[in-house]
């Protein structure tokens, strides 16, 4: 059934971490209305979408009024009118109307807000369920494996391990709702040891910051704890270095924890020693987002692994090309407020899938409750979708909105 935009409203919200961030609400001629929010990274990529904050007193500059302000303003008046269901035509308006590289005029996060409740509009008007229209009848529909974070380090934690993100991956379950009661499983009884151990330590975003000396204590840890638990041999592990915050451009090397200063090579040779020790099957972003190189000897070293580029493709499909052409990896992160409309991120999703790459949907730190990633890695077919810990409210709608779809989906 044919509909069309009759308003698009903006305001400022606050995100899980208590930091301003935009939400859209969209109403359509025939009655639909339909609100979309969006996430902010605390690691970020130098490449990724231009988040438009104000600046100022407020909020320690992180207002997001000037953004809420554009989607009432300039993009309600550009949308006015149009097809709900040509989101294509939708996110081109949001592109031209904005016309710099990476939305810097009106915000990538005004632009996503609007694109994601458009596509929530379309698929209403459309009669089908979100992941479906996503979809589009041309990529395959597919519930996700779980790769969850269950303990943090880096610059952004206070322990003592090298790396940002320390996760379990899934596999070998029979079902979707197995794997993530095998999560909460695993998550709650790690947490259980290590304050045993370690007494109070902090979280960061649900991921457990105990103060353990190097990655191979944390390993030790996940795997002790899977193997007590009986999921040794439905789990492996994963990585998210963010090497980029360790990246120091005046002397090229990676400082990893306080005294420990190594060239890409010897870290090239730190990953290999953990590959050959563990069950490590993902390494996520283990180079600085502009060194392509090192990142295609990192795949040519251990093929066995998935290679995933995070700030290396920011979800940017002209940045993976790039990545394509120097055979840089065989996996995408793809969180969509790095590109700023759900366009690019499918076009991304293609384009990577096309060139035999996993795809791995993923949130942000900064999330809120809006499920819509759940319904995108469903609607694309993605291989993982990595939520983070399910013990917070914004990580939780979307485990429990994978859990409706799967119900829909296996009645």
């Amino acid at each position: 059934m044919s509909d069309y935009i009759r308003t698009v409203r903006g305001r400022e919200i606050l995100n899980a971490n208590g930091k301003p961030t935009v939400e859209a609400e969209l109403q359509t001629q025939n009655g639909i209305r339909t609100v979309a929010s969006v996430p902010s990274g605390t690691s970020r990529g130098k490449y990724e979408a231009y988040e438009l904050y104000d600046g100022g007193a407020r909020f320690d500059g992180f207002g997001t009024r000037a953004a809420a302000g554009n989607i009432t303003g300039p993009i309600s008046n550009a949308l006015t009118g149009m097809d709900i269901t040509k989101q294509e035509e939708t996110d081109r308006i949001l592109c031209e109307l904005d016309g710099t590289p990476n939305k810097e005029r009106l915000g990538g996060n005004a632009i996503l807000a609007v694109s994601v409740a458009a596509a929530r509009a379309g698929a209403i008007a459309s009669g089908l369920p979100l992941y479906r229209y996503i979809s589009g009848g041309k990529r395959p529909v597919r519930m996700p494996d779980i790769i969850a974070t269950v303990m943090s380090g880096g610059v952004f934690s206070g322990s003592g391990m090298e790396f940002e993100d320390y996760m379990y991956l899934f596999h070998s379950f029979e079902n979707f709702p197995d794997e993530l009661e095998a999560l909460v499983h695993l998550r709650r009884s790690l947490e259980r040891k290590l304050r045993e151990k370690y007494g109070n330590f902090p979280e960061d975003g649900g991921a457990l910051g105990a103060p353990c000396s190097s990655t191979a204590e944390a390993f030790g840890w996940m795997l002790d704890n899977a193997g007590e638990e009986g999921y040794d041999s439905r789990v492996s592990l994963g990585l998210d270095v963010a090497a980029s915050e360790l990246f120091a451009a005046d002397t090229g090397k990676y400082r990893l924890g306080s005294n420990r200063v190594l060239t890409a090579e010897q870290l090239l040779g730190y990953y290999a020693e953990l590959c050959g020790r563990y069950p490590l099957t993902l390494i996520e972003d283990g180079f600085d987002q502009d060194d392509f190189e090192s990142f295609a000897k990192l795949k040519e070293r251990q093929p066995a692994i998935q290679v995933v580029g995070d700030d290396l493709f920011v979800t940017n499909p002209e940045r993976l090309k790039m990545g394509i052409r120097q055979d840089s990896a065989n996996a995408l992160l793809l969180k969509i407020n790095q590109v700023g409309t759900v366009t690019e991120a499918l076009r991304a999703n293609d384009l990577a899938r096309e060139n035999g790459y996993d795809v791995i949907v993923s949130l942000r730190s900064g999330e809120t409750t809006d499920d819509f990633i759940a319904d995108l890695a469903v609607g694309i077919g993605a291989r993982q979708i990595k939520l983070g810990s399910p013990v917070r409210a914004e990580r939780n709608t979307k485990y429990n909105r994978l859990l409706e779809i799967h119900q829909e989906l296996f009645p």
